[in-house]
Parts: structure tokens; C-alpha cells; sequence
């Protein structure tokens, strides 16, 4: 059973039993386990790798829960909030998951009510979740753009590098999308008064506005249809061309990336520290470095393919990331950046391995 397979059966699922279900613990039992079990893929039942009802003691707050966190390597990398079947998924009521994961080492959390998703990261503030979903999955309202993302999820294609890159674009694209299907079907007075004064030259009276906004509201459907109609079109004809909407969509990724990036006063004494140590090993001119949204990496030749190591400092807990010969990344806790010098063999050894 492939992917879209499963998650249609468990949203048939929610279709037939969704109305029977009439508490928090009932939702989880027949859905929301059966979303982490067979959608994401991890086993409900070990709890290496799922831990219900989770507890960590946050200051005076003492034996609160998490519903879920989902475990890699011994580390928690998912949070999980359930509400009931359809209850409104409220920001203001995910407190605890604001809490968890300030203290924990997830970066993705998500809060449900069995039907639809609501997927947060720390795209704002390093370590502190954002109070708006980078990605919303409604299992009764599937939509096919968002499938690849949701399945960078899973457990068999877990990236937490590429889900936090993808995750600004997915964000600021949700919420044009919202507004965009907001103005075309109740247009607000600024929308209307855009248009209405590009193809108008009388004043615009209140009379004026009002037979505008019908129009206006006309006039988007209208292009909405003779959009699809030329998709229909391209379809049969063959004439989409696909290599313009894939530069587009490049070019669209690395302008939110750069965006989203903030390179710290930190990270840039900690590449100096890397690179006066490396130095003695290899020219130093060929020392570069590059940041991204969840960790700084110090290369070699501008290559992201010859790495020394990668700064994660965007964390309460900081960590460097060593390579080894297969450039397999093992991280290492630091309290300081002076701590880098304690790594000062092992880079030198990645480092001359260049030469």
C-alpha cells in the first residue's frame, strides 16, 4: 500500500466513525495513532520510538503532558497535541506544546484533532515554536501540493534539514493562499478599490464600491475558471512547460531561504575558531562557510560536499557536528564556543583529508 493509499483509508476511516466519536481519548485511539502508526510510519508500540502521554516537568509546572513525542535516536524530534474530532484547532490552546518544546530538543510539533494537522517549527525564533503553522493537512480536504511534505515526515524519510528549509516557503505560501481565497470570495474594500480605480475614472462613490465588489468578485472566479480551463488545455496539448515552473519555484526557495537565514555574531567567532585552527593544515583561503535555518556549516572550496563540521547554535543546547571518513555527522555538546578547541585533532584530521 503506497503512500496516498494509506492516507486515504484512514480518511474514509474518519468519514464513516468521525461522528461516534465523542472524547480527546477517543480520537486518539482511532485516529491520531493510527496517523503516527501507518502514515508516518513509526511503531505506536515501542516506546523507543513513541512515548504517550509524556512528561517533562517545566519549572512549577510539575507532571504535565504531552499526548505524544515521537523518538530518533533517543532524542525527542516530534511533539503531538490532541484535541477532539472536531474541535477548532486553537493556537491558544497548545500551551503545553509552547512549554515542551522550549525545553526539549523537538523541532517539529503538531497539534490535531485527529482530522486536520497543524504542523509548527521555530522559523521565528530559535527554540521557541511560532504561533503559525508552516504546514496544515486536513485529511477530508487532501491536498495533493502538500503530499512531499507530509511524507518528509515519516520515519523512512525523516529529514529534519529539509523539512525546516521547506518550511518557510510552505508558510508564507499557506498564508498568501488564505488571503488570496479570502479576497476572491468576500473582496474587502482595498482589494475592490484596486481594481475598481485601474479600469474606473469617476469617483468612487459608496454606490460605485458596491457594484464593484460584485464585479471584482465576478471577475476572480472568472479568471479562475479560464485558469483551469488552460491547464485542461496544456494537459491534453502537452505544452506545459515544466522546466519555467520548475526555475520558478527554485528560484521562489532560495529568496525565502535567504529570508528565513540570520547568521549569528556566535556562529561567525565560531568558524574564525575553526578556522585558525584548520589553517595550519590547509590553505586557509580555501575555508568557507554557509548558513542555513537549522544549523552553520564551516566547508571546504565552497563545497556543501566537503564539510568540516556544523555549528548548531541555534538551540538551548549547542552542539558541533564532526564528520568522519564516510562524512557521516556526529554531534557533540558544547556549553561555549571556547569548547571548540577541544575538536581541534579531529578537525584538523577532516580538514587535510581535502588536500
Amino acid at each position: 500500500m503506497d503512500f496516498l493509499e494509506k492516507i486515504l483509508n484512514l480518511a474514509n476511516k474518519i468519514k464513516q466513525q468521525g461522528s461516534v466519536i465523542e472524547t480527546e481519548e477517543a480520537t486518539k485511539n482511532a485516529f491520531v495513532m493510527p496517523f503516527i502508526h501507518n502514515i508516518l510510519g513509526y511503531d505506536v508500540f515501542d516506546p523507543t520510538e513513541v512515548k504517550p502521554e509524556f512528561i517533562c516537568d517545566i519549572g512549577t509546572k510539575k507532571g504535565e503532558k504531552i499526548d505524544y513525542a515521537i523518538m530518533r535516536d533517543g532524542e525527542i524530534q516530534v511533539l503531538i497535541e490532541c484535541k477532539k474530532i472536531g474541535e477548532p484547532l486553537n493556537i491558544n490552546h497548545a500551551s503545553q506544546l509552547f512549554r515542551y518544546f522550549h525545553v526539549t530538543n523537538a523541532r517539529i510539533s503538531i497539534l490535531t484533532n485527529g482530522q486536520v494537522y497543524h504542523f509548527y517549527t521555530d522559523l521565528d525564533a530559535p527554540n521557541k515554536m511560532d504561533e503559525k503553522p508552516f504546514l496544515e493537512f486536513d485529511l477530508l480536504n487532501i491536498d495533493d501540493n502538500l503530499l512531499p511534505e507530509l511524507k518528509k515526515i515519516t520515519k523512512t524519510a525523516f529529514d529534519i534539514e529539509s523539512i525546516i528549509n521547506a518550511a518557510g516557503e510552505l508558510k508564507y505560501v499557506s498564508q498568501i493562499k488564505k488571503i488570496i481565497s479570502n479576497q476572491f470570495t468576500v473582496p474587502e474594500e482595498d482589494f475592490v478599490k484596486f481594481f475598481a480605480s485601474r479600469v474606473y475614472d469617476g469617483m468612487l462613490t459608496p454606490k460605485v464600491k458596491e457594484t464593484f465588489t460584485v464585479l471584482t468578485k465576478k471577475a476572480t472566479a472568472q479568471f479562475l475558471n479560464d485558469q483551469i480551463n488552460e491547464r485542461l488545455k496544456s494537459a491534453i496539448t502537452g505544452s506545459l512547460d515544466k522546466n519555467n515552473e520548475s526555475n520558478e519555484e527554485k528560484v521562489l526557495t532560495e529568496n525565502v531561504n535567504e529570508i528565513e537565514v540570520q547568521t549569528t555574531e556566535e556562529e561567525i567567532e565560531g568558524y574564525y575558531i575553526v578556522k585558525a585552527i584548520i589553517r595550519t593544515v590547509i590553505d586557509p583561503n580555501r575555508i568557507a562557510h554557509r548558513d542555513t535555518k537549522s544549523y552553520f556549516g564551516i566547508i571546504i572550496d565552497d563545497n556543501n560536499r566537503k564539510p568540516i563540521c556544523r555549528l548548531h547554535f541555534n538551540r538551548t543546547q549547542k552542539y558541533i557536528g564532526l564528520f568522519d571518513g564516510d562524512k557521516n555527522e556526529t554531534r557533540h555538546p558544547v556549553e561555549s564556543i571556547d569548547n571548540i578547541y577541544e575538536f581541534s585533532e579531529q578537525l584538523k584530521t577532516t580538514a587535510a583529508s581535502y588536500n
